[in-house]
């Protein structure tokens, strides 16, 4: 935004993006800065401090917990100083989403300005000052906060917005609401604890609360079972942001004619309310410039096609104050909502004649902070999670703070953190400290994806504040005034004395296992960071880890070694030998999911960087690359493998059965009514296959060695597969006509494409609608590869040999039929995708016409060689470029491949380069390579001969539209928009068309049939590009493309990658990856590092994604000791 000259007022001129300039952001060390008193004792301050030192303020800042930290501050600091130092205490990375907010005597609500000093801030008053910590900007997607504790605080800020009437939106919806917070704080319903709606009476959650409410509150809470508080707060976020006011403040003004309204300024743009009815929007793209003049807002807009009666409209405030107050959040939100970066200038002086003001956003970018945090993973430590909606806080306010007694902050006071050098201790010492600790300290270190027992078994949390437990030689992160006592909270309704030896942490040797189970502080503290103190890394070296096998998780741990070289699989055993960890095998499968999702927010919160280790993977120290004793019998992965894509095919048959289901609404249109029942049997019967694989493999004997027991697993694929294959020859024989029909309503009814684009657009969706459709069959095919992995490996004698081959024998009848029709209907799905993609070509898809090859290749022409998108098929080739406006394809110009010849040109145009002759055209086109080239000469040979051998030709070719035959006015219209022809669809940007666009390069229907048996899904640990750390992920691999996800059972992927053109490998020495079964991903200067867990699962991912790149590995990769492969590329 620019300043404009004026005496009266400021404007701001808005862009689409910024320039230069990283984003400001708070400084994450622990120095005091200037301006802060370091500490209550008269103290100096610090030395940048201003020489005379100057008058301190004790200002008092109001967290999202309703509770009050007292701030020393110089009143001539600036407001950054105060703002940095409340994000110190409660240890927050993603700071720019928060700012301090104060009321002035007018009860407008203002952020403090971190560019200007406290005492020159507008309306605050410098006795006794009181700001609030709140969400200063709202996400409109939640999963784009990357901490758990983050999205804790942008609930806890929901919570209130919802009490205080803020947010306000329709009873069910609230309640809904209210029982997600329920859900987080109380965890499941318990019919014996909650007898009736009562439970309830001691929260706040909407303003008119009464019994009616409590009792649907109540009904939903009960339809949450299972939910941790992370994925509760997660479901509370994504219910919230849905609300038309979310986030939504609103600021009274007047328009032109002197009718009373309410702007409000959001993500999006700025939006008009009348009351709380919203009357109009405009979005920043729209918005040519916002300005001020005294109380008069200004908003001009751009002129063109707005459908806005004028381009520029204008709001009335009650005063300057309140009209500049607007405008700066104005500035701000449109700083980082709409910005990739901002512009740091620094303000000018104070002159005789203003210039208007020179305010402007100084912070990071939305786009900076997920780049930011996600390259700069710090430790989470555990946080507690407040219980701020009781009656007790919810009716707190400011003028009855004088009174209340200071508490503490939310995370002032972490226990026990994630990885600390301090907390070394060996299995005596932890369990003396455990027993020594009252069940409120327990309960507050507990993690906050798990269940704690004191909410699981009813124990009493009502308990004295727990003590200070910050490490001895870690320093304060702050300065803040704090009393030792905080406002008295009732107990919860729920409350009993702890009276069963489970509801305790003892020191008794019988008990150590139960007591880790009841207490996941236990799990905390089983890895910790190195220190290079001399003395420390020796005490280090000599930990002994306590047996917590009980939270370990069989298909989430990775085999990994300690920094003493012992190999650990995330729980540990106290012994000193090499070893792999022992699963209980009495653990129930909806155990093993709570446990999964407490590794998933581990893993998801901790650092690995430095000498910093998570618990899912420490790697460090100098015995690192020892080999464990015994290894895991291969079969153990490859069973892994079966469980681990059973798990993805479970997800993807959820998308139709629940995403798709729920899209559509209760009136099934007829098209879905088909899908919706075939799909339906399949999604309940792997249900039933999935739990059985996790109960064998948590069951499953991974120490190895002579003793070890033999595994099976085709058993329970043969009591599944037999009573599952009449379910799917029935879908065999229906999914063509819902291929079909779905085609059909999608062209016909402007309702349903409607409908069938907005649910593609959801983020469960991540693939086409049909590419779903199509998982039932390409799983056969999957099982079938697997089964013959396992014969493979099997000897003849083995136990699980013979239900392997019946297992295989009874999908063989129904595999010859899947072979032949998978073919079909992926051709079928190709023309529909295809036909969605293209536009000025109409009837793509007819009966015998074969999709074969699309891809980019340049076309010559008298202005040079251009870009073009060719699409092969058994009958014609197309040619197209690609529209900016909808990303869509353009069709240029058509040839029909009768009578067609192809020659190797000579000359300038020879390199890489084809002529395709047609009738009285000649197409000089080129590729990239000449192993592209090779493969565009053989499928167009090939299809020239089976063009040339049909007898009869019915398909037309009269369907191109907007251009003639001719080649050079062809090219002519490639700069035409194609946004005048058709209106815009988002696309895909992922798709293999739209990647062989960006990359140039093709895909062909044979790689698309190769690739149905390339499916895989796993952990893996992914390097961090700006450190030596590794971060575990959910990776699924489909369709040329890496999906991420934090865990396996996160809905939706938060990024992606096409591998299309990418080279695998192992790392090379220059690489100085130092670690076993890394391979390296490279496309130019993108670099990417992964790590498998075994040398099994590097050698599949080796294999299915060197299917998908230009190297092509074809034969099985062995990986040495040293990291050297020896591949067999295609030639």
């Amino acid at each position: 935004m620019d300043s404009s000259s004026s005496n009266r007022g400021s404007t701001g001129q808005l862009s689409g993006g910024g320039g230069g300039g990283g984003g400001g952001g708070m400084h994450h060390s622990l120095s005091t800065p200037a301006g802060v008193d370091c500490g209550g004792d008269g103290g100096r301050t610090s030395p940048t401090t201003p020489k005379k030192g100057g008058k301190m303020l004790a200002i008092r800042v109001q967290m999202l917990d309703d509770t009050v930290t007292i701030f020393q501050v110089q009143a001539k600091a600036l407001g950054r100083v105060l703002f940095e130092q409340v994000c110190k205490q409660l240890h927050l990375l993603e700071a720019d989403y928060f700012g301090l907010e104060y009321w002035d005597d007018h009860n407008t609500r203002y952020w403090l300005d971190l560019q200007k000093p406290i005492s020159r801030q507008l309306g605050l008053s410098l006795v006794d000052p009181l700001l609030y910590f709140c969400v200063k900007f709202y996400t409109p997607d939640p999963a784009q906060l990357e901490e758990e504790y983050t999205r804790y605080l942008f609930c806890l800020q929901v919570k209130r917005d919802l009490s205080q009437g803020g947010l306000q939106c329709n009873e069910n919806t609230a309640a809904l609401m209210a029982s997600y917070i329920v859900q987080a704080e109380c965890g499941d319903y318990v019919a014996e604890d909650y007898p009736d709606h009562t439970y309830l009476s001691s929260y706040k959650f909407v303003p008119q609360q009464d019994q009616e409410m409590e009792r649907k509150i109540m009904e939903n809470h009960k339809k949450h079972a299972g939910q941790s508080p992370a994925e509760a707060d997660l479901n509370l976020l994504e219910t919230a942001r849905r609300c038309e006011l979310y986030g939504v403040k609103m600021h009274p003004a007047k328009d032109h004619e002197n009718v009373a309204l309410n702007l409000a300024v959001a993500h999006m743009g700025l939006v008009v309310f009348q009351n709380y009815t919203k009357i109009n929007t405009f979005s920043w793209a729209k918005i040519r410039k916002i300005s001020f003049k005294r109380k008069r807002f200004l908003v001009k807009l751009h002129p063109e096609g707005y459908g806005y009666y004028k381009d520029t409209v204008e709001f009335f405030f009650e005063g300057r104050n309140e009209c500049k107050n607007f405008w700066k959040k104005c500035v701000e939100n449109h700083g980082f909502f709409r910005c990739a970066s901002v512009k740091h200038v620094s303000r000018h002086k104070t002159r005789v004649l203003s210039r208007g003001s020179s305010f402007r956003y100084s912070g990071k970018t939305q786009k900076q902070i997920i780049e930011f945090v996600r390259d700069n993973y710090v430790k989470r430590q555990t946080f507690q999670r407040s219980q701020s909606f009781r009656h007790s806080s919810a009716h707190s306010s400011a003028s009855n703070m004088h009174s209340t007694t200071v508490g503490n902050s939310i995370s002032a006071h972490p226990l026990l953190p994630l990885a600390d050098s301090n907390l070394s201790v060996e299995v005596s010492k932890l369990s003396a400290s455990l027993g020594s600790m009252g069940p409120r300290t327990v309960g507050r270190a507990a993690s906050p994806t798990t269940k704690s027992a004191s909410r699981r078994r009813g124990t009493a949390t009502s308990w004295s504040s727990a003590p200070d437990t910050r490490p001895a030689d870690r320093p304060a992160a702050a300065a803040p005034t704090r009393t030792t006592s905080s406002p008295p909270t009732p107990p919860p309704p729920f409350a009993r004395t702890a009276s069963s030896p489970e509801d305790s942490a003892t020191t008794s040797p019988p008990t150590t296992r139960r007591a880790a189970a009841s207490s996941p502080v236990a799990v905390r503290v089983a890895v910790h960071r190195a220190d290079t103190d001399n003395n420390k890394q020796q005490q280090q070296n000599n930990v002994e880890y306590s047996n917590i096998s009980d939270n370990n998780n069989f298909y989430t741990s990775t085999p990994v070694r300690t920094a003493n070289g012992s190999v650990s699989d995330v729980s540990t055993t106290p012994s000193k030998e090499n070893y792999y960890s022992t699963i209980n095998s009495e653990d129930s499968p909806s155990k093993v999911l709570a446990k999964e999702q407490l590794m998933n927010s581990i893993n998801a919160n901790t650092l690995v960087n430095g000498n910093t280790t998570t618990i899912i993977a420490e790697i460090e120290g100098e015995n690192a690359r020892k080999r464990p004793k015994y290894l895991v019998d291969k079969t153990y992965y490859i069973a892994k493998e079966i469980l681990m894509t059973e798990l993805t095919y479970k997800k993807d048959l959820d998308v139709i059965n629940v995403w798709f289901r729920e899209e559509v609404g209760k009136e099934e249109p007829e098209e879905c009514q088909i899908l919706l029942s075939l799909i339906a049997p399949l999604a309940q019967a792997h249900g039933l296959l999935v739990k059985d694989l996790e109960q064998r493999l948590h069951g499953w004997d991974t120490k190895g060695g002579p003793r070890a027991t033999t595994g099976r697993i085709a058993d329970v694929l043969l009591v599944h597969l037999p009573p599952l294959l009449p379910i799917y020859e029935e879908y065999l024989d229906g999914h063509v006509l819902v291929l079909e029909r779905l085609d059909a309503a999608f062209k016909h009814n402007g309702r349903f494409e409607s409908l069938y684009r907005d649910f593609e657009a959801r983020k469960a969706c991540y693939l086409p609608l049909t590419a779903f459709v199509l998982k039932p069959l390409q799983r056969l095919l999957q099982y079938r590869a697997l089964l013959r992995r396992l014969l493979d490996h099997y000897g003849p004698d083995h136990p699980d040999r013979a239900d392997c081959m019946t297992a295989g024998d009874a999908l063989k009848d129904l595999s010859a039929p899947v072979v032949e029709t998978l073919e079909q209907s992926m051709n079928l799905v190709a023309l529909c995708e295809l036909q969605r993609d293209l536009v000025g070509f109409e009837n793509l898809v007819q009966p015998g016409r074969r999709f074969v090859r699309h891809g980019c290749l340049l076309k010559h022409s008298r202005k040079g060689y251009q870009q073009r998108m060719f699409f092969l098929f058994s009958d014609i080739l197309l040619y197209a470029s690609r529209s900016q406006a909808t990303l869509q394809f353009k069709v240029h110009g058509h040839m029909p491949l009768r009578g067609v010849l192809i020659e190797e040109p000579e000359g300038d145009v020879s390199f890489n380069g084809l002529i395709v002759y047609g009738g009285n055209r000649a197409l000089t086109v080129a590729a990239n390579s000449a192993d592209e080239k090779e493969r565009w000469k053989s499928d167009l040979l090939d299809a020239i001969r089976l063009a040339r051998d049909k007898s009869d030709t019915k398909i037309t070719y009269l369907s191109l539209k907007s251009c003639s035959s001719s080649d050079e006015q062809l090219d002519q219209t490639g700069n035409n928009d194609v946004g005048t022809q058709t209106k815009p669809q988002v696309q895909r940007s992922n798709t293999t068309v739209h990647v062989c666009w960006h990359r140039s390069t093709s895909v062909s229907m044979k790689d698309e049939l190769l690739a149905v048996e390339s499916q895989l899904s796993g952990y893996l640990l992914r390097k961090f590009k700006s450190s030596n750390g590794w971060q575990k992920l959910w990776v699924v691999f489909t369709s040329f493309c890496l999906f991420f996800y934090k865990g396996c059972l996160d809905e939706f992927p938060l990024a992606s990658l096409p591998l299309l053109g990418y080279s695998v490998g192992p790392p090379q020495p220059e690489d100085r990856i130092g670690k076993e079964f890394v391979f390296k991903l490279q496309y130019k200067n993108h670099v990417y590092f992964f790590r498998a867990e075994s040398d099994y699962t590097y050698n599949r991912w080796m294999e299915v994604i060197g299917g998908a790149t230009q190297s092509k590995p074809r034969k099985k990769i062995t990986s040495e000791n040293d990291n050297k492969i020896e591949t067999s590329i295609e030639k």
